[in-house]
């Protein structure tokens, strides 16, 4: 069954590329692209405006100073990185985040880096799996939250259900707006915007389907953790450290997510970074989530 747009999707430039209700068959994401007639200049991300000392600040920030403590580490990333050229108008885009909602653009920023870190330490045991992808995509998973009105990302009180349908676009709009820009409805880019919020059970959106796609996961558990350690609107106090990876742990568990990326995460939250086969998660929970969270909580319609 192919996934429909609940609501519409507009071009930077405010043309509508998808009214609410199209239905996203193959058909009409090879129409979607072949539209694209512009011509759009690629620039290297990590020369563009501030992108570069803003990703570099956040690696001395907690506890992304443990997981990039290591120069070593550091440097193999902003190599990767530097190789990372993306159309102007994504680039545009996050300049919109930049100066909007700089909450968004951050975590843009980290989960590429992030996820970069960790498709590199899975890589050697998943030939087959074309983690050098993740390099290439950039700070995309979340671009289709250019759809979803700033009144909604800057929320800090619950989100009532329309408001929360709204944010959950999010992944659909990207997915169409990547598609057009990038003129490939099947791009690594493209289909990890639509299925990062998707769950290896199912239970996950925007399609519930079971995730299988191993670059699509590890940008999930990347997502995932730093919307837990980070600030939000939402969220007055964000979880520690050692309460977020509990967290994934859990999911893992529950098998919403895989073992693999999980386990890489916390391997790089350990100083000596040790690779899959040489320690174990303990599955003992004694973290506590911060108090006045609004997450998932849902506001009456007024």
């Amino acid at each position: 069954m192919n996934p429909v747009i609940q609501f519409p999707v507009y071009h930077l430039n405010n043309q509508v590329l998808a009214t609410a209700g199209t239905e996203l068959t193959e058909e009409f994401m090879l129409d979607l692209c072949s539209r694209n007639r512009e011509h759009h200049e690629l620039s290297s991300l990590l020369e563009y405006g501030n992108v570069r000392s803003d990703l570099m600040r956040q690696f001395r920030i907690q506890p992304f100073d443990v997981i990039f403590s290591e120069e070593e580490i550091v440097d193999c990333i902003v190599q990767a990185m530097e190789h990372i050229h993306l159309p102007v108008t994504i680039l545009n885009g996050l300049d919109y985040f930049r100066d909007n909602d700089f909450h968004t653009y951050r975590h843009m920023l980290i989960i590429s880096a992030l996820s970069t870190l960790i498709g590199q330490y899975l890589k050697s045991d998943h030939q087959e799996h074309q983690l050098d992808d993740l390099v290439g995509i950039g700070p995309t998973h979340d671009f289709g939250k250019i759809s979803v009105p700033l009144s909604i990302l800057l929320k800090k009180k619950p989100l009532t259900q329309t408001e929360l349908e709204l944010m959950k676009h999010h992944a659909l709009a990207g997915y169409v707006l990547l598609s057009y820009y990038f003129k490939d409805h099947t791009c690594a880019a493209a289909v990890i915007a639509r299925d990062h919020h998707e769950r290896r059970d199912g239970s996950g959106y925007p399609q519930g389907i079971r995730q299988n796609n191993l670059m699509a996961e590890i940008t999930t558990v990347c997502d995932i953790y730093d919307a837990l350690v980070a600030q939000r609107p939402y969220r007055p106090i964000s979880y520690d450290n050692r309460t977020a990876l509990e967290e994934l742990t859990w999911m893992a568990e529950r098998g919403e997510l895989g073992w693999e990326g999980v386990k890489a995460l916390v391997a790089y939250n350990r100083e000596n970074k040790p690779s899959l086969n040489e320690f174990q998660i303990s599955l003992e929970h004694r973290g506590t989530p911060p108090v006045n969270n609004v997450y998932g909580k849902i506001a009456k319609e007024e």
